[in-house]
């Protein structure tokens, strides 16, 4: 015997607890010692030695994740086990005295087993006999209800079974093969894995429902016959511990993203199509600083979306005054004392990144960008390729955002096709910049106002805060330094490039930009060697009307206005203008001219303004609707010239008059069908 090891005396399970020559130290369940010598202990007719320490392999709390039965089959063998060790069954009344021949003062333990086991044999259970009663006390008495467990419904082996590791092998290599392609059908890896087994004779390859049963376990939670989308996300997950960035105050750590809208959209001359989405979330207080919907999104809209960000929200007419600033949970007194531009703003937190992280689209790591960023002080922050969870709550807050409030509005699509409604174009559909009026709103008026599950503090985790209260109670704290942007700052965001200034003035796209006050700085040196003299301009690619050219020798800018500007009727933007070289090419001209350029552009949007034509082309109606979208301006505008009179002079006196010009008839179609 050794320290730990488990013994029956006196029909009581002990432990020895001690050894010291002869006598041995042992203490029953119920906590009482005794020292006995080892030889009236083995003397006594009820010894038996148990064995070592129990090592339980079934805790007893996983009895919950069985069947019924197996747990009820469990139960019943133990009423029979404990009447085996006490005489009596656990379920007896108290004082009820031991039946005869379960008597532990009349019979041996093993007496009892043969006791049991012919009872048992009588009452016609099959299948139990002398050494099957004695493992199942043995078990019990080592490992208590868990050891009367059937060990088949344990579930305790391993994914493959008893499938050939090779198998294994190859169907594992296979599902992690499939990561980056389509989705494929369960017959397929049985195909494959059964191609790689091949070869092998030794190898034996399992039958078809044992290895659908196989390939269940194996695939369980990579989503390899679902969703490609899904399954690239799943295996772009980090392998170790998930961990989480920590914000202590607005503005911290931001977080940007673009995505398409699940919305369909009415563009100007009555197109439906859909926009995209770009947004900016805060980390610390998860307030939507802005959001910007557009047909395509380019540098340009990330860049007033990051202006829009620091500026606060004017409220508009039509809006409820409970959309004020003044009559919202955030400190308007204290903030008014720091920033006279929240007087008339709605309630929406004014918040100054220090820290933005973004994906390595081209809108987000482009010079235009960037530069904006440096100017205002924020540090850049680019994610890992293909891991969403670097920017996690921007990617949910936009799906958020689809769930909360597109799919509340006229012309929602869905996430995708299969999800599509029947004739979701012929509902009533918002125009862009009324929906851009609505988003803008919502998100003050619902998200603003929303418990956030993000925002529940460590040690009141049973209530959320809204993204108003969780600014409300940063700011006391972190303090507000407001960021005011002037009319130069927000052309400082533009897109920049460098040009010559030559006599006829600056070209940009191969457009002419000319104005006055170009003429002493015409074939001139701007003095930035670094660029070849040449002069920094500012456009803004959703309304090509101007250019700003920054004067470095006195540090001004100069606005330059197009020189064909009043030869059209409204401003394109760079999708018009490249879809009319495609016009011009189909026409067999090669090298158009500017003037042509905007000429067609000019005749396109002319169409456009009339309505769709049966001879227009889907593409051309695509473009004009995106155009007229994109090219709200947003600078004050020059006042046209003086139309000229276009009437033709009236005849002199002395002319004789024309004879009376009769033109032949024109069959008219729709006249003839009224008739």
């Amino acid at each position: 015997m050794h320290i730990g090891d488990r013994i029956i005396f006196e029909n009581v399970v002990h432990t020895v607890v001690g050894l010291a020559g002869t006598l041995v130290r042992i203490a029953a369940e119920d906590g009482n010692t005794a020292v006995v010598h080892s030889p009236h202990l083995m003397a006594d007719p009820t010894f038996e030695h148990l064995g070592g320490p129990a090592k339980t392999r079934l805790p007893a709390g996983l009895l919950h994740g069985l069947a019924e039965e197996v747990v009820a089959q469990a139960c019943w063998w133990e009423q029979h086990v404990v009447e085996i060790l006490t005489g009596v069954r656990p379920d007896a009344p108290a004082g009820t005295p031991p039946r005869p021949e379960f008597d532990p003062a009349r019979h041996t333990l093993r007496e009892r087993d043969q006791a049991k086991a012919l009872e048992l044999a009588h009452t016609g259970r099959e299948g139990v006999s002398l050494r099957t009663v004695e493992r199942k006390r043995q078990r019990y008495q080592a490992q208590g209800l868990a050891g009367l467990i059937d060990g088949r419904h344990e579930g305790v082996g391993g994914p493959s079974g008893r499938v050939d590791p090779l198998v294994v092998a190859a169907l594992t290599k296979a599902i992690e093969e499939a990561t980056d392609s389509s989705p494929r059908t369960a017959s397929y890896f049985y195909w494959k894995v059964g191609q790689v087994v091949a070869d092998r004779p030794d190898v034996r390859m399992p039958s078809r429902a044992t290895f659908y049963r196989l390939f269940d376990r194996v695939s369980r939670g990579r989503h390899i016959t679902g969703s490609a989308r899904t399954r690239r996300s799943l295996a772009s997950r980090p392998e170790g511990p998930f961990s989480q960035v920590t914000a202590f105050r607005p503005g911290e750590w931001m977080e940007i993203d673009s995505t398409p809208l699940d919305v369909l959209v009415v563009l100007d001359d009555g197109v439906v199509g859909r926009v995209e989405l770009t947004g900016m979330v805060d980390l610390a207080t998860r307030t939507v600083t802005a959001g910007v919907l557009r047909p395509s999104t380019k540098s340009v809209d990330a860049t007033l979306l990051l202006a829009r960000t620091v500026t606060p929200e004017l409220m508009r007419p039509g809006w409820a005054q409970a959309l004020s600033i003044a009559r919202s949970v955030l400190p308007y007194a204290r903030l008014m004392k720091l920033d006279e531009r929240l007087e008339h703003a709605a309630a929406r937190p004014v918040i100054v990144p220090e820290t933005i992280v973004c994906d390595k689209g081209k809108v987000f790591i482009s010079a235009n960008f960037r530069t904006a960023c440096r100017m205002l002080g924020i540090s850049l922050q680019p994610a890992h390729p293909r891991t969403g969870t670097d920017k996690q709550h921007i990617e949910r807050t936009l799906e958020s955002v689809a769930t909360l409030f597109a799919q509340f509005v006229s012309g929602y699509t869905g996430r995708s096709a299969e999800y599509r409604g029947r004739a979701v174009g012929k509902e009533p559909l918002w125009p862009l910049h009324q929906l851009q009026d609505l988003l803008d709103e919502w998100l003050i008026a619902k998200w603003q106002n929303r418990p956030h599950d993000g925002l529940r503090d460590p040690l009141t985790p049973g209530q959320a805060a809204t993204p108003n209260e969780k600014y409300a109670a940063l700011v006391e704290a972190a303090g507000y330094v407001p960021v005011p942007l002037s009319g130069d700052d927000y052309i400082e965001l533009l897109p920049a490039g460098w040009r010559a200034i030559n006599a006829y003035g600056v070209k940009i796209n191969h457009r002419i930009y000319d104005d006055e006050a170009l003429k002493p700085l015409r074939n001139q040196p701007s003095g930035v060697i670094a660029h070849k003299d040449l002069w920094e301009v500012h456009h803004d690619p959703y309304d090509v009307s101007r250019v700003w050219v920054r004067n470095h020798h006195d540090g001004g800018w100069i606005t330059a206005f197009w020189r064909h500007l009043h030869s059209t009727a409204a401003p394109f933007g760079e999708m018009a203008r490249d879809h009319a070289r495609e016009i011009l090419a189909r026409r067999g001209q090669d090298r158009p001219t500017e003037e042509q350029i905007a000429q067609v552009v000019n005749e396109l949007l002319t169409r456009a303004g009339q309505g769709p034509e049966s001879a227009d082309t889907i593409k051309d109606r695509k473009v004009r609707a995106q155009t007229l979208a994109r090219t709200d301006p947003s600078w004050p505008r020059p006042t046209p010239p003086p139309q000229q009179n276009t009437e033709p002079e009236p005849l002199d006196e002395d002319d004789e008059p024309l004879a009376e010009v009769i033109p032949l008839g024109v069959f008219d179609a729709h006249e003839e069908a009224k008739r």
